[in-house]
């Protein structure tokens, strides 16, 4: 059975890491009112713009929505790098890899600047923190300009894209963490909502949506930039988050992902409201806070699964959010997602480490028996419930008896999928204060010796699939692959996988399960935002293969 998607007057081109083909590059906006027009630029002086984005869902939130600002004053994106005026980088401190990519365009940026005496590069994302200003223009020699990411708003006006009248700099603000001084997102709820009121978040895709919730962070991992790149924890207005999500659903986008760096701390930082009256409760681990008459993800779920077509289903058929901390896996959220029918059965819960000594030194203040306390009652609730988590190997201190720890925690557990990193020390973390003690050699020999124990177990989990009827949300439609790889490897979402074998008209597509399961199909090219049912005939490790059916 498929389930076609309700018609919309756009159709937006489909964004991942990589921006879409030349012939589906997004113009800049006309004025409603033509008597406007004197008062634009002249159309050859505002630039082409390329926006390349590094690292999670939330700065790929976050450059739809500098896209979008781009657009409405008039600009136009580029088809690539080479032929833009204007490079836009959201980047990742998270991870070490994130940042050498940056670094390593350097001098490919500066030769297009020399034949472009025009071409400016702006440099955002975790990447730029308050503390570091000074030593970022020898890191990113070819970059113009750096925004913290609570400045990101601003970027029309720093570019001088905006009115002549425009404020500059009412939305960047600094306050300390420590002893360290950090932006904060104290004003991007206000920015988010007029750029949703005005039209110019520039969705990427046109089947699923981010919509970010919460910004920052208040949690005290040692290992993450995050609290020193995107400040202390902001939560956006609760009826903000509804009016965004019934316009998305107005639009007919099949899917939803709230996000936050914490998104179940959500609410904590607001202030009582007496229509939360019902609410009371403590955080159960961490910190504690008292978070009686406050909203907070339960509540926020509830509410927007509470937004219904006149049949009465979920005007939003998929809602999911990330990234959880098990700090905050409260008993009311854990009933929310059992009782809310739009509330997909998939849960990303970070562990990091198997051993409670080393997530200590890590800073995040649980035990693995919380933690098993916390996914056995999710479990409960919803059984068949996917869950994937991170994992950090080769973290400071790191011993091959608490490796080993970490390892037994995975056959423990058996997660549906893990992201794992070996340990790369960050700059300005408190993990710099401690000796990072593992070897390379070892970190890449943990790294590999967990993979492994990991991937039998992911193929057991999919094995549970087989013969049986889901539902799948089809999002892309498969390249050819240019050369031939093991299915174990490399059977990712965007290539042709193994054994699918497009009939007449028919062509690879791709897309998920409820449970976030990655499932290859053949079908037709119109089913991309479908609902499909697919019955599941073959698993491996990473995804599934199916029929649809009829």
């Amino acid at each position: 059975m498929i389930e076609r998607p309700p018609s919309r007057a756009r159709s937006l081109p489909i964004l991942e890491i990589a921006p879409p083909p030349a012939t589906e590059r997004r113009s800049g906006t006309e004025p409603d009112d033509a008597r406007l027009g004197e008062f634009r630029p002249e159309p050859r002086a505002l630039p082409r713009f390329y926006v390349w984005t590094l690292g999670c869902q939330m700065n790929r939130s976050d450059s739809e929505e500098m896209a979008g600002r781009l657009l409405t004053a008039g600009a136009t994106e580029s088809p690539t790098m080479d032929e833009a005026d204007l490079v836009v980088i959201n980047t990742c401190a998270i991870r070490e890899l994130a940042e050498q990519k940056v670094i390593g365009r350097q001098g490919h940026l500066q030769r297009l600047k020399d034949a472009n005496a025009s071409m400016r590069v702006v440099l955002t994302g975790c990447a730029v923190r308050e503390r570091d200003r000074d030593g970022l223009e020898r890191r990113y020699p070819a970059v113009d300009l750096f925004l913290r990411p609570d400045e990101e708003p601003e970027l029309l006006d720093r570019l001088g894209l905006a009115s002549a009248q425009a404020p500059v700099g009412v939305v960047g603000a600094t306050t300390v963490v420590g002893r360290t001084v950090v932006g904060v997102a104290d004003h991007l709820a206000t920015t988010r909502a007029a750029a949703v009121d005005a039209g110019t978040v520039q969705r990427t895709s046109s089947v699923s949506a981010w919509l970010p919730i919460i910004y920052g962070c208040d949690k005290t991992c040692t290992y993450c930039i995050v609290p020193f790149s995107r400040g202390p924890e902001r939560s956006r207005p609760f009826d903000d988050i509804v009016a965004e999500a019934r316009s998305i659903a107005a639009s007919g986008f099949r899917e939803v992902t709230l996000l936050g760096q914490n998104v179940n701390s959500y609410g904590h930082d607001l202030e009582p409201d007496p229509r939360f009256g019902h609410i009371r409760t403590e955080r159960w681990a961490g910190r504690r806070l008292d978070l009686g008459s406050k909203p907070d993800l339960a509540e926020l779920i509830r509410a927007i699964d509470g937004i219904r077509t006149s049949d009465g289903v979920p005007a939003i058929p998929r809602l999911r959010f990330i990234t959880s901390h098990p700090w905050d896996l409260s008993d009311r959220l854990i009933d929310a997602m059992a009782e809310c029918p739009s509330l997909c059965e998939s849960l990303h819960l970070p562990v990091q480490s198997g051993d409670d000594e080393v997530l200590r030194r890590m800073g995040r203040q649980y035990t693995t028996e919380h933690y098993l306390e916390r996914l056995e009652r999710i479990r409960a609730a919803v059984p068949d419930i996917t869950v994937s988590t991170d994992i950090i190997v080769g973290f400071c201190g790191e011993t091959e008896a608490q490796f080993e720890k970490t390892l037994a925690f995975l056959e423990l557990v058996r997660y549906d999928q893990v992201f794992a990193a070996a340990y790369s020390e960050r700059p300005g973390t408190p993990a710099t204060h401690l000796a990072d003690d593992v070897p390379a050699a070892d970190k890449r020999r943990r790294l590999n010796a967990l993979l492994a124990v990991q991937e039998p177990i992911g193929l057991e989990r999919n094995q549970r699939w087989l013969g049986r009827e889901v539902e799948v949300l089809v999002e892309t439609i498969a390249r050819d692959r240019s050369h031939e790889h093991d299915e174990s490897g490399t059977d990712g979402e965007g290539s042709v996988p193994r054994g699918v074998q497009p009939g007449p008209g028919q062509v690879a597509l791709s897309g998920r399960t409820r449970g976030n399961k990655l499932v290859h199909l053949a079908g037709d090219a119109t089913w991309v935002g479908s609902l499909v049912n697919v019955t599941i005939g073959h698993a491996g490790p990473y995804a599934l293969r199916g029929t649809p059916v009829g």
